[in-house]
């Protein structure tokens, strides 16, 4: 089993930056690719970004390019989600997730984490 916390979330106004933490616990953090996802009231979740073991590469979603990174800290046992130049449609709850394969675009992962609420006001 792994465990998965989030943190990091809150009001910010359009424009600003937010940046994202998830903590890992219960197995060797470095076998796991990593996730973000969020999703917003009355849609689908959505896939935002996701990280290979070591950090090597990375994927983003398109409606993120530019904005956003992602990142991890295997010492730490942490993978970050550095949010810049937000937008109101950046409103939604993010979940981190973990799986032992390359990561993947899908929800097919593992293990979840219970999300934090991300709000961007105009």
């Amino acid at each position: 089993q792994v465990q998965l916390v989030e943190s990091g979330g809150g009001l910010v106004q359009a424009g600003g930056s937010l940046r994202l933490s998830c903590a890992a616990s219960g197995r060797t953090f470095s076998n796991y690719a990593m996730g973000w996802f969020r999703q917003a009231p009355g849609k689908e979740r959505e896939f935002v970004a996701a990280i290979n073991w070591s950090g090597s590469y990375s994927y983003l979603a398109d409606s993120v390019k530019g904005r956003f990174t992602i990142s991890r800290d295997n010492a730490k046992n942490t993978v970050y989600l550095q949010m810049n130049s937000m937008k109101p449609e950046d409103t939604a709850v993010y979940y981190c997730a973990a799986r032992r394969q390359v990561p993947v675009t899908t929800t097919l992962y593992d293990y979840w984490g219970q999300g934090t609420q991300v709000t961007v006001s105009s």
